[in-house]
């Protein structure tokens, strides 16, 4: 046996694989696989809409029914011990909305035994569930919800303001605090009706307040600070609203180019006045539409398409494996990655003044919420070309000066904004909080930030950003020695991450947390020689191995390891074979998702990351250890 030749081969055929799947316009365009409330979502707000297009709500209940467990949940990852609750309420309502399911089929009746035997709606967790049953009339508006819609004319002076929130969660907040304000439900004829889901006290529906009391009042105390008629000051937080999604709609029509708050918005604009056809919401549909995966089978809506991600990511790996800059398929994509790079200020500029844009986002409609992963993988795609073209030197100085600027004050790195990281945030009673109210600086992100700077911008740890990012991560390593990942699945993510970043800015690999965490992952390699991580881990914040193993984990576990070793030991050897059989292979472990949305409610399978990672693992063994 020749490791190193199957290495090579798989290389290649790898490598010529991934080049006859890019498309014409320089992209890589993979589906991007997450929860179904997209599709369930998609199919209740075609049918509020009152829109007819009766083929793709076919489709989508296809996509419903082909995801539905024996037990007649629908599960957040395939694994799940138990049903998800509210996953289920949203596809039994979705199914029982488009008209081709009805109440006695088998498998609503095994949906509805289940969400029953859960508790029924009152015992729903996800806020987004519950906005949408109370947009749509089957659920009383969360008390929760009824925060001052003033609140978000708090000047930043106050201890917590709109803008101390992420991104994400303000996308979401405006358009479901816009709705709760104005009481709005919609029903159509269709509307089915879901009282017999009930269950258990009807009082509890809706009764989620208790636990913001302080919080509430603390916001009504700044509210009556400002100055203005009750009125007038909440038909200005009313025109604020309005703007703020009108401002950051994308030419595609979608609202911050995600799915989920745009159908929220949907409904918000419904409830202030927009008719069923304005062109606002006609072009948002449209842009939903265009999210839809459509070589999938069957068919789903993407959350956000992951064109930049995967371009930027695909080309990289293909240049790792020894594919030069002058083949076409990199030209076209470095192309295609030039023209994506954003040039306007977007919301991250609240937290991090005067720096010009230069940023990536992850979907092509995205031209102004930036990220610090997609940034970081464009640039390594089109380092190649900075030195020798104008052009390229440009975005690559204006993409490292961006991506330099958003270190947080802490010393690590965030996805999306500077400094948004007030744990006291977290700490509000909704089941999304923790993961999505602030956007703290995270282990996977600051080292593949360091990696970046390490290898491609020659940055070590003698600069004292760097140090301070190095230092951020040894402080916050787990005591087996991981560390945990926020945007994959999970510690084996975390850790890979951490230890490709150190190493390549210059930790040694004798420093304790490089030793501990090369240990750990040689501890967990599966009896096959792979490595596999249940998104359950998230969960419970501690690593759960997977019964198999998956590409990508193996791929992330073997790099570093590789990262670390100066020579192939014998849990590298071992898991070389197996990555090499696992990228040739069809089975359930080879579609586990290992992408981390919302972590315990959304979790996401990348259909690229089958390729990405293996082809970028195998071409770091190949260039370390041919000689």
């Amino acid at each position: 046996m020749n490791p190193s030749g199957e290495v090579e081969r798989e290389i290649r055929r790898l490598s010529d694989k991934i080049t006859r799947m890019q498309a014409p316009d320089g992209s890589w365009r993979f589906c991007f696989e997450n929860a179904v409330l997209t599709d369930a979502y998609m199919i209740i707000v075609l049918r509020t809409l009152e829109i007819e297009d009766e083929n793709l709500i076919r489709l989508l209940c296809e996509r419903l029914l082909a995801t539905q467990s024996a037990d007649g949940a629908w599960r957040a990852f395939p694994d799940e011990r138990e049903g998800n609750l509210s996953a289920t309420v949203e596809c039994y309502y979705a199914l029982l909305y488009s008209g081709y399911s009805q109440v006695n089929d088998l498998a609503m009746a095994k949906a509805r035994t289940f969400i029953l035997s859960k508790g029924g709606l009152g015992r729903i967790s996800g806020l987004m569930t519950k906005v949408m049953l109370a947009a749509t009339g089957q659920y009383p508006w969360p008390r929760s919800l009824k925060i001052p819609l003033e609140s978000l004319l708090l000047p930043s002076s106050f201890p917590v303001h709109f803008f101390d929130f992420s991104g994400y969660a303000r996308v979401h907040m405006i358009p479901a605090l816009l709705l709760a304000d104005r009481q709005y439900s919609i029903k159509t004829k269709m509307t089915p009706d879901l009282t017999p889901l009930i269950g258990g006290d009807r009082k509890t529906l809706g009764n989620d307040y208790d636990e913001l009391r302080p919080f509430l009042e603390q916001i009504g105390q700044g509210i009556s600070a400002l100055a203005g008629l009750p009125a007038q000051l909440h038909e200005e937080a009313v025109g604020y609203a309005e703007r703020y999604m009108l401002e950051r709609i994308e030419p595609d029509g979608t609202f911050y180019s995600y799915a989920t708050c745009t159908f929220l918005m949907i409904f918000a604009m419904l409830a202030i006045g927009y008719d069923k056809r304005h062109p606002v919401i006609m072009k948002a549909v449209q842009g939903l539409k265009a999210m839809i995966c459509k070589t999938a089978r069957p068919i789903f809506v993407q959350n956000s398409p992951p064109d930049i991600w995967d371009t930027a990511l695909l080309s990289c790996a293909l240049q790792e494996a020894g594919t030069l800059a002058d083949n076409p398929a990199i030209l076209r994509s470095a192309t295609y990655l030039l023209s994506k790079q954003h040039d306007r200020p977007g919301d991250w500029v609240k937290h991090n003044r005067n720096v010009p844009p230069g940023g990536w986002g992850f979907s092509a409609s995205n031209t102004r919420n930036p990220d610090v992963d997609d940034t970081t993988a464009a640039l390594r795609a089109i380092k190649r070309f900075a030195s020798a073209d104008a052009a390229y030197r440009g975005a690559w100085n204006r993409g490292l000066n961006w991506l330099l600027s958003m270190q947080n004050d802490d010393g690590g790195w965030p996805a999306f904004e500077k400094n948004t990281d007030k744990e006291i945030l977290a700490l509000l009673p909704f089941a999304e909080a923790k993961s999505s109210a602030i956007d703290p600086s995270t282990p996977d992100l600051t080292g593949r930030t360091l990696e970046f700077l390490g290898k491609y911008a020659g940055l070590t740890v003698d600069q004292t950003r760097i140090r301070r990012g190095a230092d951020w991560l040894i402080g916050h390593q787990e005591k087996d020695g991981s560390w945990y990942g926020r945007w994959g699945v999970c510690f084996i993510y975390g850790t890979w991450a951490a230890l490709t970043g150190m190493t390549a800015v210059g930790i040694s690999p004798d420093h304790k947390a490089v030793r501990n965490g090369a240990r750990w992952l040689a501890e967990i390699q599966n009896p096959d020689g792979g490595w596999g991580e249940s998104c359950e881990s998230d969960r419970q914040l501690r690593y759960i191995p997977l019964q198999g193993s998956t590409p990508s984990q193996t791929a992330w576990a073997l790099d570093a390891l590789i990262s670390v070793h100066d020579s192939p030991t014998p849990a590298i050897r071992k898991g070389v074979q197996r990555l090499i059989g696992l990228t040739q292979e069809e089975n359930a472990f080879t579609v586990y998702p290992t992408g981390a949305g919302l972590p315990g409610v959304f979790y996401s399978h990348y259909h690229s990351y089958r390729y990405i990672w293996p082809l970028l693992a195998l071409a770091h063994y190949q260039n370390k250890y041919s000689s």
